[in-house]
């Protein structure tokens, strides 16, 4: 946990207001530095330590994945990498089990995976600012060009095929495959940039299920399985993690216990905060309440989440 803590202290801190705009885009994400605490916390309960656990990872080639990665090695060392484009685990059985054999003797795994999203600063989703680079550019560039090629299916213009091309873009036309079943989805969404990572997640998640269901029995004490949505933003404010998946399971491929409440826990209560702070800034600037009810409205918000808190640490 010590070793944790110093990871986080590195983080850069984000701005209230940026804050806002993100989880008003994604409630349910949290910023790495949270994330990292909150899945390193529940994990030493289980007996993970720096020295007896191996970091396997399955995320996005894109440089923008590894500040997650990065994070995590500061803690586990390095990792044994599974992903590819979009995150999608191209290492496939052989490279799991390639990856169990190397788990420390009587020791664990922690495998983190799922696909990546930019947040630019001013809120576009699919877009983020990169060190060095004028243009604002994609992100995910291999999601985005998936997601264009299916719109393209869906829209009439361009022939539905399943057959990999060529070798030498392999990755990219597997990933197109995968999104093939979410055509109406992305449709239908409201925002096909925020519904693209979540619908990669799903594909995903059914491949690492059954990647890990085959190989288990290779992951010597246990298994903690990490899955989610990365989102990257700019230089100057931190990542975030949107939580789907935290698994503790034995050597059997089974699932002893859901861990995802142990880091999700606040949440809900943090959104309202949020939205109640909002409403009271808004309400302020039009005149709609006085100093004096602006804090007690405050006030009564933060007794709701500090009550939530001591609960948890109850349980």
């Amino acid at each position: 946990m010590e070793k944790a803590e110093k990871v986080v202290e590195k983080t850069p801190e984000a701005t209230v207001e940026f804050d806002t705009m993100l989880k008003s885009i994604f409630p349910e994400a949290l910023s790495n530095k949270e994330l990292l605490s909150r899945v390193v916390g529940a994990i030493i309960d289980k007996g993970f330590t720096g020295d007896n656990t191996l970091l396997a990872t399955s995320l996005c080639c894109d440089e923008l994945a590894r500040c997650l990665e990065s994070d995590f090695n500061e803690i586990f060392g390095n990792n044994f990498n599974l992903g590819g484009l979009s995150g999608f685990p191209f290492a496939g059985n052989t490279g799991f089990g390639a990856m169990a054999a190397h788990i420390p003797d009587d020791g664990y795994c922690l495998a983190v995976y799922g696909p990546h999203v930019g947040v630019s600063a001013d809120g576009t989703v699919g877009k983020v600012e990169r060190n060095g680079i004028e243009l604002i550019d994609t992100c995910c560039g291999s999601a985005v060009a998936a997601s264009n090629y299916l719109q393209g299916i869906t829209d009439g213009g361009n022939p539905v095929t399943t057959k990999i091309k060529k070798f030498t873009d392999f990755q990219q036309n597997t990933v197109q495959q995968m999104i093939l079943p979410h055509g109406k989805r992305l449709a239908e969404a409201d925002n096909r940039m925020v519904e693209l990572p979540y619908a990669l997640f799903d594909s995903q998640d059914v491949l690492m299920q059954e990647i890990v269901k085959k190989g288990a029995g290779g992951t010597k004490k246990g298994l903690a399985l990490l899955g989610g949505i990365q989102i990257n933003t700019g230089p100057n404010s931190p990542d975030y993690f949107h939580p789907l998946r935290f698994d503790y399971m034995n050597n059997r491929g089974e699932v002893v216990e859901d861990m995802l409440p142990s880091v999700t826990r606040n949440m809900i209560s943090l959104e309202k905060l949020s939205a109640d702070l909002q409403s009271i800034v808004s309400d302020v600037e039009e005149g709609k309440s006085d100093t004096k009810d602006q804090m007690k409205r405050l006030s009564q918000s933060m007794a709701e989440l500090v009550e939530t808190m001591i609960k948890d640490a109850k349980k």
